[in-house]
This record gives C-alpha cells, structure tokens and sequence, in this order.
C-alpha cells in the first residue's frame, strides 16, 4: 500500500495570484454536475429552442400582416387569424422564456446542492488531519460562496450558449431561400462577435481567477483576525491585522473593478459589432428595395430577423462572465480535490458484539508526504474493558495512534481490527457511535448546553441528559448558566471555563455511554485543580468500557491497567507502572522527573 500523504488547499500569496490554471479540467469539473440536473438542463435547452422557433413565427405574422395592410391595400379584420397567430406566439415565446429561466434555475440549484455535497463528502474523506494544514478561510470560500459563484454558468450561460446557435442557424435556413445576400451578411459578419468575445475573454478570465484568489485570501485573513481577536489585543497587533485585512479587501476591490472595466468594454464592442451589422443588412434591403429587386414583405421579414439573429450571440457575450466567474470559483474547489484523502472511508460491515470491544494494531506504519514516519511498526492489543494508556514525548506517535483508531487517517501498512473485523471493511459511522472521545481541546459550538453534550440530536434525552452530567460533575456549571440546560453558550465555548469545556466533552462521553472511550490528553493544557476535576469525571468513566489514553500527566493514568510506552513512532515499552518503573528506562525517567506535564521531560 503506497504512503499516504498529507496537504491542505494552498495559501494564494501574492506571487501566485497570477498563475494560470487549468482551464479544461476546470470545466470538467463543471461539466462533471450537469447529470444531477440533466432533466431540467435537457428542458431549458429544448425551451431555449423553442423561444428561436417562435421569433421566426413571429417575424412572418408581423412581416406578413404590415404588407398585407400597407402595400396591398387589405382590410386588417382578412388578418384576423395572422393576429391571432401573432398574439398566441408572444404570450408562447414569453412563456417559453419564462420556462427557460425556471429551469435553468431549478437546475442550477440541483447542481449547487450536488457539488456543495461532492465537497462536504470531499472534506470528511480528506479528514481533521488532512484538513489541519489548510486554511479555514479558503474552505469557507470554496463551500460557500464558490458554490453560489456557479448558479449563473448553469442558469443562463449553458441556455444562453445552445441559444446563440440554435437560433442563428435556424434563421440562416429560412433567410438564405429567400435572400441570399443578406444571408451572406448575416453568415460573414456573426462570427465576427464570438471571436472578439473571445479575444477580450481570455484577459477578462485571468482577472477573474486572480479576482478569486485574493477572495480566498482575504476571506482567510478576516477568519484569522476574528478567531484570534483575543491574541491580537493582548499584543498590540489588532491594528497591524485590520491593515492587513484591509490591503487585501483593498486589492480584491481593484480586481474586482478590473473585471468590471472588461466586461463593460467586452459588452460595449459586441453592441457595436451587432449595430453595425444590422445596419448592412438594413442598408443591403433598402437599396434593393429602392431599385425594386426586392418585395416588401421579404424585405421586412428579413429585417426584422436581422435583430434576432445577433440577439442571442450579445447574449452569449453576457452570460460569458457567468463562465469565467464559474471558472474562477471552480478553482478552489478543484483545489480541495487536490487534497490527499487520509480518512479511512471504511466499509459496510456492522460491529460485531459491540457491547465488548477488543482492538488490535497490527505492525501498523504511517508516514506522511514530507517523509515524516508517524508510526513505526506498532503492534499491541486492548482487550475488552482493558484501559491502555499510551505514553511518551510530543511527537512520539500518541495522537497518530489515536486518529488510527478513529479512522481520521488510514494507515500506510499494517491494519488495525476491531473485534477481529478489520476497521477499513468497518461502517464507519456505526464504529464512532461506541466511541466516547474526548479531545485535547474540546469543540464547542454555539448553542445550548444540552446540544453540545448531545451533538447530532435533534431532541436530546432529558433523563440521559441530567445523569450525563451529574457523572461529569458539571451540575454546579449548569446551575451558574441562566436557562440551565437550554442556557447558551458561544462558539468554542465562550461562557465556559477552559476546565468546564473540558467537563462537558467528559459529560458527551457519559452521554453517549459507549462501550469505547478514547481520551487525547484532555488535562494538557488545564491547570492543576481544574485538571483534577476533569480527572475524577473520567475516573468514574472508564470503568467496564475498554479505555485508549493518551496521557499528559500522571494522575491521568493512574487507573490504566497496561502502560504502552511509545517514542519516535514506536513502542519501546509496555508493562504495568511498578514493572515499567523497574526497568529504569524511559517511562522511569518521565515519571521521576518531577514535571508536572512529566512526558515533556524527554524532549
């Protein structure tokens, strides 16, 4: 199995917002939607026919009721079903226009909801691990405002584009019987307004993926500022980071701008090149007119064809930003599909007798894109209702293991089984509802109390809810919240101690009352009685449920029944504490160093 890699979506810099990107496989990428809304986009376009079918009906009713009354003299009531005719083909040509953007819309909206899909699968298949190197900005870009950047490609550009041949070549069908040299003036000069869209294209889209760009920068710039509003005070640098955010807003404003002077200037040439056109035609009819080789009535016909006949092709022009715009945001999202996917994606197979949990690391290796060996050969077994604590330095392999057994990452050799079931053949979800984890730094998220120690319920029970946290021992903070458990809290936690965040993922875990806990250092970064708090909740956790600790502090493994020493990827020892301290070897020398955060001691 080839090594997995690690990434995350590149931070634009000022040097790369003027590389050029793949043009073909970003429209691929578009084109790759179109079956999710094939129904509504096959009837636009057919709608889209229609409409061009109904202007040349249209022009003959119209063409054929001014000769009538004009030149031959006739009474208008002997036209009466041509102005029937005329009135059925206006309120037909606006209902079919009317059917056009309906559509259009409903089908850019299946597509947005298609690709806002295809990336949220992209982000849980890429992981918090493969994620952690990218920048939280340009995922929001990508998700948000990349996805809504291509409603206008699917709701008018693709209508707009079978328009802008469709109607042409139907009209050049019906005018060349007719009248050959205008056909000829409409046949040489049509081309003459796609080929200068073109030309003026490709300076408009490099502006617009460079406008992109220095979106996804600024967007990650304000979300840096924001989330690290309280850093920034404490040391005098809020102004510096407004500056910055404010130079980036200031140059997204002048390409923006910039691609607002191209696509007036592109829009100010085709108008032109269509006036200019129709006004041959109108010139070529008039002379024949005058010279008499020529009837009114295919004289108006063609003259009133000849405004028609450009209109979808300026049309085109127009929506040929909606292209470019699409074009740009696809960038970001083609660049998180460029993101390693390190998840375990899993299988189908159920747990086996989930309520005992036995897990096996089977010479399990992971190493990572820049060369770094993460985990080295690891081998041991936690056997049902057993409490493993993993130790060592930072860096040893603890977390790596851990995300292992969470299937944020896959291994690059070696297998890990659960029950003796393999956990890539796992369902996935199944194998995380009979775990209770409770991270190094908890995420909370705003809302009420009883919705983050219940996430993902949309009515939590209110029984399992009060006993979850009494065993927590987070009564006293409820109480202190005005609402209790409906009481509010903000975003990663605000209200809450860092202490109290910690008893309420423990409180999660007493929750779900899963037959698997696995803690990752979850007193790192507390302070001693806090720390000693959070370390009596998960105390009363662990017994009867099969237990994977990271461990930061002593008192954290205090009640694990094996200790796994791990240092530079693997294990070099494994044994109870009286017999490891025996050994005088690494963990001896942790646990004597008289740290209080005593892994530390090795670095």
């Amino acid at each position: 199995m080839p090594p997995r890699a690690t990434g995350g979506i590149a931070i634009s810099t000022p040097s790369d917002l003027d590389q050029k990107p793949d043009k073909k496989r970003l429209s691929a990428f578009l084109s790759r939607f179109r079956g999710s809304a094939r129904r509504d986009l096959n009837t636009t376009l057919l709608l889209s026919v229609a409409t061009g079918l109904i202007i040349i009906v249209q022009a003959f009713l119209v063409a054929r009721i001014l000769n009538g009354v004009l030149f031959q003299g006739r009474p208008a009531l002997t036209f009466t079903p041509e102005i029937t005719g005329l009135v059925a083909a206006m309120a037909l040509r606006f209902a079919t226009q009317w059917g056009t953007e309906r559509f259009g819309f409903a089908a850019a909206s299946r597509v947005m909801r298609a690709m806002r899909a295809a990336l949220v699968d992209r982000v849980e298949a890429i992981g918090p691990v493969g994620l952690a190197e990218t920048r939280t900005g340009d995922l929001v870009a990508a998700l948000a405002e990349g996805v809504r950047a291509v409603e206008p490609y699917y709701a008018r550009y693709i209508p707009a584009s079978v328009l802008a041949v469709a109607l042409p070549v139907a009209i050049l069908v019906v005018v060349f019987p007719l009248d050959w040299i205008s056909g000829l003036v409409f046949l040489l000069t049509a081309p003459l307004i796609p080929v200068f869209m073109i030309f003026i294209g490709k300076g408009a889209e490099r502006l617009n993926q460079k406008q992109w760009r220095r979106l996804a920068r600024m967007s990650g710039h304000l979300l840096d500022a924001v989330q690290g509003l309280a850093t920034l005070k404490a040391f005098n640098a809020a102004g510096r980071m407004a500056a910055q955010v404010a130079a980036v807003a200031d140059g997204y404003r002048r390409d923006t701008m910039a691609v607002l002077r191209i696509a007036f200037l592109s829009s100010l040439v085709l108008e032109f090149f269509a006036t200019v056109s129709i006004a041959m035609v109108a010139v070529f009819i008039g002379f024949r007119l005058l010279w008499g080789e020529m009837d009114f009535f295919t004289g108006l016909f063609v003259l009133l064809l000849a405004p028609e006949f450009y209109a979808p092709l300026r049309a085109m022009g127009t929506a040929y930003h909606a292209r470019m715009e699409a074009l740009g945001a696809a960038e970001r999202m083609v660049a998180l599909e460029d993101v390693p996917a390190l998840a375990e994606p899993g299988g189908t197979t159920p747990l086996p007798s989930p309520e005992r949990i036995e897990v096996r690391f089977e010479d399990v290796h992971l190493t990572f894109a820049d060369g770094r060996t993460a985990l080295d050969g690891i081998s041991f077994t936690l056997a049902p209702g057993e409490t493993v604590a993993l130790v060592g330095p930072s860096g040893a392999g603890k977390s790596s293991l851990i995300h292992l057994l969470l299937g944020f990452v896959a291994p690059t050799s070696g297998r890990v089984l659960v029950n003796g079931v393999p956990l890539s053949a796992l369902d996935m979800a199944q194998w995380r509802r009979h775990i209770g984890y409770v991270p190094q730094r908890p995420r909370l998220f705003a809302g009420s109390l009883a919705a983050n120690i219940a996430p993902g319920e949309a009515v939590p029970d209110p029984a399992r809810l009060k006993r979850a946290v009494a065993q927590a021992g987070l009564s006293d903070v409820v109480a202190a919240v005005p609402g209790g458990l409906e009481g509010r809290v903000g975003e990663t936690g605000g209200g809450l101690s860092g202490g109290e965040a910690h008893r309420l993922s423990v409180a999660r875990a007493f929750y779900r009352d899963a037959p698997m806990v696995v803690l990752d250092e979850p007193t790192a970064h507390l302070d001693g009685e806090s720390a000693a708090k959070v370390e009596a909740a998960l105390h009363r956790l662990m017994p009867g449920r099969t237990g994977l600790i990271a461990a930061h502090r002593l008192a954290s493994i205090s009640g694990a029944h094996r200790i796994v020493v791990v240092n530079h990827g693997r294990i070099v020892e494994e044994g109870d504490a009286a017999s490891l301290l025996a050994q005088d070897g690494l963990y001896a020398r942790l646990a004597t160093s008289g740290d209080a955060d005593f892994w530390e001691a090795a670095q």
